[in-house]
């Protein structure tokens, strides 16, 4: 670190590459911090009630965020749980990973009529504005909440399960493409309240959608028949053609980069069900994870198969939607991409495009024993069942099938020596360690004018 501060105050090195080296370093350095917890049941916003419960009061004492299982988490501050339930949490108030916090729901919306029924499959805010945001859920609706009330201001049923959704953070028409038990992409509009549109083609029930962060009619969805599709939702006829596992060249038509190419029609992107797809954040690359235990990744100039092979530890057999998360290309060195998968009771931090495996998060305390069968894989009671980044930090939140949220941070060599200088500081007053520091500057100061300095 010292050598890149150096570089920098001799102007080698801008300040761009040295925020990116940096938090790159800090990247590396990432691991659990389990003094941070989350308890859902010993909050204020709860019913007083909730704590006669016996199984409350056990889960409590565990830290966990909702008793049934947590589903789906999202930052800026909502998470939800399979007990039909939606929180939230000021993670403002720990963030200091080196010290042990109990963090407890400032809000909650708890199952009424007016709530979803049955367990939540995904959240996400709305893009332009914090102030409200979406959540999907398996009693067949799609909700609008207001955040200041956690009021639903609009509901829309969907006539089948909907196992996830996603809202365009570029595009001004608002549609809400959702993934649902039915064949066909269903598409909300925010505006008139209709949820009439679908765009047909696949042939079983859809499992995750996407839209292009740089493309806003440009729609990816991964299906239960194996197949990726993509939709260019301006068009009468929106299918846009499949991705091909086979296909590592492409569609390069006449220009090389797809310039008036056919469409492809026929091929799947995995032997198996594709349960979830997610695009880098500029836009060039498309990456989806499949119950034939792949990753893939899609160079979307032309479609090909990037070729990437993460090795035979993937492991994915939940319906659930499953999304690798991808982390901000200004976190990382030029030309460097890193993906956080959720791996059952185990994070992999793998090089997107190599697919060399960079490390494994290990949950403390979960025995990592094997599970024989797949019915027993599926089952995992500390199974991971989505991944969050906050924006700004290099920190990473992971939802469980048991209930908890789990923190993972850095922490690197030139904090483990800040620690132990702390820790070896002698106890004092607050108003000591000031005048102790005040003195040290001083001496400095003093130091440095006494030095005689010859301009020649």
């Amino acid at each position: 670190m010292n050598s890149q501060l150096l570089a920098r105050a001799l102007g080698t090195v801008g300040p761009e590459a040295l925020q990116r080296a940096q938090l790159s370093r800090r990247l590396d350095a990432i691991q659990a911090v389990p003094g941070i917890r989350f308890n859902g049941h010993g909050s204020k916003v709860l019913d007083d009630s909730s704590h006669q419960d016996g199984t409350q009061e056990k889960a409590a004492s565990e830290g966990r965020a909702h008793q049934a299982g947590v589903n789906s988490i999202t930052i800026d501050r909502f998470e939800g749980g399979a007990d039909a339930s939606i929180k939230v949490w000021d993670l403002e108030r720990s963030e200091d990973p080196r010290q042990d916090y109990m963090n407890y729901p400032t809000a909650a919306v708890k199952k009424s009529s007016s709530s979803h029924q049955y367990g939540i499959t995904h959240l996400s805010f709305y893009p332009f504005d914090s102030m409200a945001f979406l959540s999907s859920s398996f009693d067949h609706t799609l909700k609008m909440y207001a955040t200041e009330t956690m009021t639903a201001s609009a509901t829309f049923d969907l006539d089948s399960v909907v196992y996830s959704h996603s809202l365009s953070p570029i595009a001004d028409h608002l549609l809400v493409a959702c993934a649902t038990q039915h064949s066909a992409v269903r598409l909300v509009d925010l505006r008139s309240g209709a949820s009439a549109h679908s765009l047909a083609g696949h042939q079983r029930a859809v499992l995750s959608v996407a839209w292009s962060p740089h493309e806003e009619y440009i729609l990816a969805s991964g299906s239960s028949d194996g197949t990726v599709r993509l939709w260019d939702i301006r068009r009468s006829a929106n299918g846009l053609g499949v991705l091909d596992m086979e296909d590592a060249v492409g569609i390069v038509g006449e220009d090389g980069l797809g310039k008036n190419a056919r469409n492809r029609d026929q091929g799947k992107a995995h032997t198996n069900a594709v349960n979830g797809v997610v695009w880098t954040d500029d836009g060039n690359y498309l990456v989806t994870v499949g119950h034939d235990e792949r990753v893939r990744v899609w160079d979307m100039s032309t479609g090909a198969n990037a070729l990437s092979h993460f090795g035979p530890i993937i492991k994915n057999t939940h319906l659930s939607t499953l999304l690798p998360l991808l982390v901000p290309r200004h976190v990382l060195a030029a030309g460097r991409q890193v993906m956080f998968y959720p791996n059952q009771r185990e994070i992999f931090m793998f090089d997107l495009f190599e697919g060399t495996l960079l490390k494994r998060l290990r949950v403390p305390g979960i025995p990592l024993a094997p599970v024989q069968g797949r019915i027993a894989q599926a089952n995992i009671r500390s199974r991971i069942t989505s991944l969050a980044w906050r924006a700004g930090l290099v920190d990473l939140y992971s939802a469980h099938s048991d209930g908890a949220i789990r923190t993972w941070s850095p922490r690197t060599q030139d904090d483990l020596l800040a620690e132990n200088e702390e820790a070896d500081r002698p106890e004092g007053s607050e108003e000591e360690n000031r005048k102790r520091k005040r003195d040290a500057l001083d001496e400095v100061f003093r130091d440095l004018t006494k030095q005689k300095i010859t301009f020649a």
